[in-house]
């Protein structure tokens, strides 16, 4: 008889991807999520009518109520709600996800520095990482939009939003990297790598950056939903680009008729809702999964 092999144990990742699976609500986020990026890889190639256009008004349906050829209702202006929620899917998606990319790789790198390293590098990483979490960026967001929106940036103004969120935002990912970094820089395998020759920057990028992933991706992904609430923010107080198609410019433009055409502020609305809703409800997930205190 061949001798049994043991069984190779499970990898982090496929322990927490079985976790991940039990967890109804962060399932659920998932789909969401993955729902709102269909829509938008495919969607703007699927809607009636172009971001923007005011062909409903030559067609003389402005301003109609929801209806099989308008499902969401037109603008009074004569833009279709639809098409645009569709559209501006992409665009707030877009927000979200560069501005957290970004905001991860700067503050993973600031906080790994900062946690690895002692005396002056460490001080002034800090300090600067602490003047960074305590500026108010939103009131930033809205003085940069209006001006370099017209000296620089015009027609970028989804791009602008990205910049700054990007460089303001880093802060938060910064902190909790340079906690995890100083508590795995002492430990056995970082000792015994440094015993062996390995150089700072191997041992940081190679060995501690890789075991702090997990509460970095959880965070990450709530980051997305504030991002996609800060641009809707920043469009509905009309200080975005108002030749890019956004949720947030939407709501802009169906409050002020909130009362006689509701539909125009409703669906973009509800769009919101669910997108910050599905996000949030996967990091939740994310968080539970890859939780090294929880045991199977």
């Amino acid at each position: 008889m061949s001798e049994a092999r043991p069984r190779r144990a499970a990898s982090q990742w496929a322990v927490a991807w079985r976790r991940f699976k039990r967890n109804k609500s962060g399932l659920i986020g998932g789909a969401i999520v993955v729902f709102f990026i269909l829509v938008a890889l495919v969607g703007p190639y699927l809607v009636p009518y172009p971001a923007r256009s005011y062909q409903s008004l030559y067609e003389g349906d402005a301003g109609d109520p929801p209806s099989f050829k308008h499902p969401f209702g037109v603008e009074v202006s004569g833009i279709d709600v639809f098409s645009e929620v569709v559209d501006s899917t992409k665009n707030d998606l877009y927000v979200g996800l560069a501005a957290t990319l970004i905001t991860t790789l700067i503050g993973v790198a600031i906080g790994a520095l900062a946690g690895y390293f002692k005396g002056a590098v460490s001080d002034i990483l800090l300090g600067v990482t602490q003047m960074f979490f305590v500026i108010p960026v939103l009131l930033l967001i809205l003085l940069f939009a209006r001006v370099f929106s017209v000296l620089v940036f015009k027609g970028l103004g989804l791009t602008l939003i990205v910049l700054i969120l990007s460089f303001f935002g880093w802060s938060s990912i910064a902190f909790i990297v340079r906690g995890e970094t100083l508590r795995l820089k002492e430990m056995e395998f970082v000792q015994a790598a440094r015993s062996l020759g390995a150089r700072p920057f191997r041992l940081l990028f190679r060995h501690i950056v890789p075991n702090i992933l997990s509460p970095v991706i959880v965070i990450a992904t709530l980051n997305i939903a504030g991002f996609i609430l800060t641009e809707v923010v920043v469009s509905f107080l009309g200080f975005g680009d108002p030749n890019t198609s956004t949720w947030g410019l939407l709501l802009n433009e169906g409050f002020p008729y909130v009362r006689t055409t509701w539909w125009v502020a409703l669906f973009p609305g509800l769009a919101v809702v669910f997108s910050v809703l599905g996000f949030n409800l996967m990091g939740d997930g994310l968080s539970d999964a890859l939780n090294p205190r929880l045991r199977e």
